[in-house]
Order: C-alpha cells, then structure tokens, then sequence
C-alpha cells in the first residue's frame, strides 16, 4: 500500500523556516519532520511513498538523492576512478531506509484536492491508499487503523483525535457563576482530523477537478454519500504550525518522542 504526503504547501504559520525551505523539510532533532512521518509509515511495514511536491519541491528531491550517502558508511575507491572522477561503495547499507519514494511535481499554488487528484496514475486501478499530511505525527497504530477502515467499508477513513487543549474549560450557569473549571482538559476539546488517513480509489470521484480544498467539498460530498469514516486515536499527536510547534516537538524528541515507535 502506498503512502501520500501532501508536502507541497507554502508553511506560511511558520514562515521563519519555510522562507528558507519547504515545511516538510523543518528538522525535529536534526531530521526533517518528513523523516518522522515516514519512520512510523515504515515501522509498520510501510516503505513506498508517494511525496507531493509544491513549494521549494527541489529541496525535497535533493534531500533523498542525498540521504542514502548522508546516513550510510561511504567507501570511494580513488584508485578505480569513473567519468565522475571517482568511485563510491555504499558500505553500511543497513543504515539506509528500504524506501520507494516518488516525489511528484503537483504544481505551486494547488489545492489539497488537486495535489491528490494528480498522483492518481501512481495507485494501482483496486488499490488502498493511506494520505496524511507532511508536517503531523502521531503514535497512531496504522495496522489498527487499517483494520478499522476495512471493517467499515468506506471510501475515506480519516484520523482523529481531541488535542491537548490549549485554554482552559469552564462552566458557567445562567447566573453568571463558574460551575467548573478544567485546566486544559483534553475531553473538553473536539476531535479534529489529523491526518493519516486511508482511502480505495473511488475517492478520486470525489474531488472534482481539483480546484478545492480536500477538507472542504470533496469530505462534505462523502459525508452526504454516508462514505466517510472516523478513526478515534487516543494517543499522542502534535502539528508543527507554527515555530512554538516546532520547539515544542523538538523539547518531546529531547526527551524520548512519543511518536518515536520505530
């Protein structure tokens, strides 16, 4: 089964890094958050990747033609030199992802729907596909999830969860008086997409021509068709939004990374 990444918007919440690269591209602990997402696709057996590109696209491409030399021992044999002026000899190859990945040019300014509608000659004609987006992770158990999307025979299962609330909840009575006060408090909060979704190939029929956003038209179609599932995870996520997002991800990883299940 392959996996989507939407990496091809502008990251304008967290225009300190995205000016320079793309979203995706924002290290976690000297690895891009791309990294991560891929990591926990790849614990659970994952390893063919599909990245849509957009903004800053040739940095993603330059980052995995870079990898494999970056991570794995590199023997050059100075000796036996090529037309390149030398000979290289991966040596460690175990530290080396077994990934497939296609970084496919799915334009600038496009939306959501349309960066997915243009991957569509990548899936196979009665293939599952899984999509999430290139700047979320999460300890979501994908072999669960999967397992869910199948039993309810959907189009679309997406993700959710209730994220840590970020203001406190409180209570008020008609009168005016606090009835309760809750600090933070994560039942509180609504569940929200997060991403990590998983899909047949009718959800191509959804999106139209692509000029809309996938959460705005093409889910209210499938809702309305009743062809949308959800997926309660009850686990740890985090966006990256924002650069206090980023530091917020980048103490977690200091101190053991919750999404850290490979």
């Amino acid at each position: 089964m392959k996996v989507v990444i939407l990496a091809g918007g502008r990251g304008t919440r967290i225009s300190e890094e995205s000016s320079l690269r793309p979203k995706p591209l924002v290290t976690i602990g000297g690895h891009p958050i791309l990294w991560h997402i891929m990591k926990i696709y790849c614990s659970y057996g994952f390893h063919d990747f599909i990245v849509c590109c957009g903004y800053k696209g040739e940095y993603i491409k330059r980052y995995f033609v870079r990898y494999g030399l970056q991570q794995a021992a590199v023997k050059f044999s100075l000796s036996q030199l090529n037309e390149n002026g030398q000979t290289k000899d991966i040596t460690d190859k175990e530290s080396t992802e077994n990934w497939k990945v296609i970084c496919a040019n799915t334009g600038l300014e496009t939306l959501t729907a349309g960066r997915i509608l243009k991957i569509k000659k990548y899936i196979g004609e009665d293939e599952e596909f899984m999509i999430t987006y290139g700047d979320g992770v999460a300890d979501i158990n994908i072999a669960k999830l999967i397992s869910f999307h199948r039993e309810r025979g959907k189009i679309l299962t997406i993700s959710t969860t209730r994220p840590e609330g970020r203001f406190g909840a409180i209570s008020i009575d008609k009168k005016g008086n606090v009835e309760s006060f809750k600090e933070k408090a994560r039942r509180s909060q609504s569940y929200v997409n997060i991403g990590f979704m998983v899909a047949n190939k009718k959800l191509f029929d959804y999106l139209g021509d692509g000029n809309e956003m996938l959460e705005r038209e093409p889910f209210e179609r499938l809702v309305a068709d009743g062809q949308m599932a959800a997926y309660k995870h009850p686990g740890f996520w985090s966006p990256m939004d924002n650069i206090h997002d980023r530091e917020y991800l980048e103490k977690l990883w200091s101190d053991g990374a919750l999404w850290k299940i490979w």
